[in-house]
């Protein structure tokens, strides 16, 4: 089983597609977790396109990576520029990766162009994790 733990700024969007997208993509060969700098809380709007395409989110909770602080990884995914300048070496694990999306919680308009933001950044991170999922 491979552990993944994947970091953003908030872990609030970008950490919790990529932790759905990786579990989802990823059945039973590994084990996600996601977190963040720091705990923003699970934005709607994210939770909304992800089911769209149909992925429950159940982790109900934003995470800091302090809470995983003690447990060993196999692979370290940044999904921000900000979270890779700004996590402390992950001691015990294997590889570092990084793949910067943009933050859909930037967006501005109405409610169905913010959507389209998310639709889309949800988008890119579903066929980023796919394809980490074929290669290991």
């Amino acid at each position: 089983m491979i552990r993944i733990l994947v970091l953003c700024t908030g872990n609030s969007c970008r950490s919790q597609m990529a932790e759905g997208y990786l579990r989802h993509f990823g059945k039973d060969r590994v084990q996600v977790k996601s977190a963040g700098l720091e705990a923003h809380g699970l934005n709607p709007y994210m939770l909304q396109v992800m089911k769209q395409d149909g992925i429950e989110m159940h982790s109900g909770s934003s995470n800091t990576m302090e809470e995983y602080k003690h447990l060993d990884f196999d692979i370290i995914l940044t999904v921000c520029d900000h979270a890779k300048s700004n996590c402390p070496y992950w001691q015990g694990s294997g590889s570092h990766l990084h793949q910067s999306f943009k933050d859909p919680a930037n967006a501005e308009g109405s409610e169905e162009e913010k959507v389209m933001v998310y639709t889309k950044v949800r988008d890119q991170i579903k066929i980023y994790c796919q394809q980490l999922i074929n290669t290991i």
